[in-house]
């Protein structure tokens, strides 16, 4: 069942959003060549004690047993990398995803990064980025009651197309509020017309995970990293977004600060 959030909890999920951005934010700041992903997790356990009045959890860290306090999956890893000693290196992509709880209430959001910059990587590489940023940006413009979410998915899955990149299409974005995972499923591929029709107090996590090579994907035997089949880089970006009578209000804005504004992100 869709919950709708009133306007007094739409407090709560604004607080809860920011701080799951700036969190998101933080833990960015700290990917650079020789950093480990066990390091960020544990920069990312000290900080979150550091927000609002110290009560803030961890949404990854033991859901379903999850052990990190945050996602963070590399190249080839579409989601759910566990953190641990991999060293990251220049020219890696890193996508980091960052949720958690404030006072009942979830924020989510996520972000690929370069290891090392742009120029870093290849044009292709950087190509996945901008299309997949592209591909979310596009959702929350389309955003407003009365919408059908299969209007956003589809418009989601065609700029990918468009950018010549694959939707990963065993994962999906979700409803969000009182707890981590909601109804609607949000899938990043649809037909315009269909699914249900949004309406003002929806939250939403609108997150595009898309490949630069084949859709298909697998997971480890870890039993929680998923990875492109062919082994090609991947990128996944989030925002929590809620419905308002007007449009979409992005709950978890880290583009406020973000240096993915750069022209090659843009063109």
């Amino acid at each position: 069942m869709i919950k709708l959030i009133t306007p007094e909890e739409m407090i709560h999920m604004r607080t809860v959003g920011r701080m799951m951005s700036t969190l998101l934010n933080a833990c960015c700041d700290q990917v650079r060549p020789g950093v480990t992903t066990g390091e960020i997790d544990n920069f990312a356990r000290a900080f979150l004690k550091t927000l609002g009045d110290g009560t803030a959890q961890s949404g990854c860290l033991g859901y379903h047993g999850y052990p990190g306090a945050l996602c963070i999956s590399v190249n080839e890893e579409v989601i759910h990398g566990i953190p641990g000693a991999r060293v990251l290196q220049r020219g890696d992509i890193v996508s980091l995803d960052v949720c958690g709880s404030y006072h009942g209430y979830y924020g989510d959001n996520t972000r690929t990064v370069i290891v090392g910059g742009a120029e870093a990587v290849t044009a292709d590489v950087r190509r996945l980025l901008r299309v997949t940023r592209q591909s979310l940006e596009t959702a929350v413009q389309a955003i407003r009651p009365g919408v059908h979410l299969g209007d956003i998915s589809h418009l989601v899955e065609k700029t990918i197309a468009d950018g010549g990149c694959m939707v990963v299409r065993e994962y999906t974005g979700h409803g969000v509020g009182r707890h981590l995972h909601e109804d609607p499923p949000v899938p990043n591929y649809g037909k315009p017309g269909k699914g249900p029709i949004l309406h003002e107090g929806m939250t939403l996590a609108i997150e595009p995970m898309v490949n630069l090579g084949k859709a298909a994907v697998r997971v480890l035997s870890d039993g929680w990293t998923v990875v492109s089949r062919d082994g090609l880089p991947t990128a996944h970006f989030e925002y929590t977004v809620a419905v308002l009578k007007d449009g979409a209000e992005i709950l978890t804005p880290w583009y406020e600060v973000d240096p993915w504004s750069a022209d090659w992100m843009k063109s």
